[in-house]
């Protein structure tokens, strides 16, 4: 599956609006980067934590629909995602890698790191492959 086409660019609408792009992605590992910009903070000057949540399940997102095929679809079923450290500049790091496939069951780990490598926030997201429709006669 060639994925060049989507390198170097925002995967959807939403990470277009907040900035991030893909610049690896397979079936069991993925990464963004995410420049801070003052939009992406919160009232005190740091990353509002739903970004961090919003980046861990698009790239985990991005590697389970790749795993599943591009031909079928995938749900997030869960995000279970920590704020380790504040931030309020910088470019930040988004690694997903596969932790399990379970027959159409998976689950991701992402690690959001800023520009000194430093763990920003972790998570943990399930997700769930649908089965495709039967076709009716």
């Amino acid at each position: 599956m060639d994925l060049s086409q989507f390198l170097g660019r925002s995967p959807g609408p939403f990470d277009g609006l907040i900035g991030l792009t893909l610049t690896s992605a397979d079936t069991t590992r993925v990464e963004a980067a995410l420049p801070v910009t003052p939009d992406l903070l919160q009232g005190h000057g740091i990353v509002h934590g739903g970004v961090y949540c919003s980046a861990i399940e698009t790239t985990t997102s991005i590697g389970a629909s790749l795993r599943a095929g591009l031909d079928r679809q995938v749900v997030g079923i869960s995000n279970r995602t920590q704020f380790l450290r504040a931030t309020s500049g910088g470019t930040l790091t988004i690694v997903a890698t596969l932790n399990s496939d379970d027959d159409g069951r998976y689950l991701w780990d992402a690690e959001i790191t800023d520009d000194q490598t430093r763990k920003v926030a972790v998570g943990q997201v399930q997700l769930l492959r649908l089965e495709k429709p039967t076709p009716t006669p």
